[in-house]
């Protein structure tokens, strides 16, 4: 892997991280409850995006500079498994279900859509 090969990768995964911050942040931000709906919208149009990717038939290095430095920096696997323990703390732990299986359903159905439109583009 050439030095500008990395070196994208960490300006797209810094750029992308940001853009996740902003994204979670503006979306919780409009949002009541603690259920976390901007980690939520992350981490599902992170699954469309990625499906596109696929869809598409992107490779190589594009691919990987697409794929793992960008969407891999915006969406936040960690975050969802803290939020997802922290919605367990709770009492009520319909929100934790919801949580998690709203996010691997729907996060599915994205990644579909997405690959559906990336092949057909």
């Amino acid at each position: 892997m050439s030095l500008w090969v990395w070196i994208a990768a960490g300006a797209l995964g810094g750029t992308f991280s940001v853009g996740r911050f902003l994204l979670d942040g503006a979306i919780s931000s409009r949002t009541q409850g603690g259920f976390p709906w901007g980690t939520f919208a992350v981490n599902i149009t992170g699954s469309f995006a990625l499906g596109w990717l696929v869809g598409a038939a992107l490779s190589g290095t594009t691919l990987l500079l697409a794929g793992s430095a960008s969407v891999g920096a915006y969406t936040t696997f960690s975050t969802w498994m803290f939020e997802a323990h922290r919605l367990g703390e709770d009492a009520d732990r319909r929100p934790l279900v919801a949580y998690l299986l709203g996010s691997v359903v729907v996060g599915l159905l994205a990644a579909g859509a997405g690959h559906y439109l990336g092949r057909t583009l």
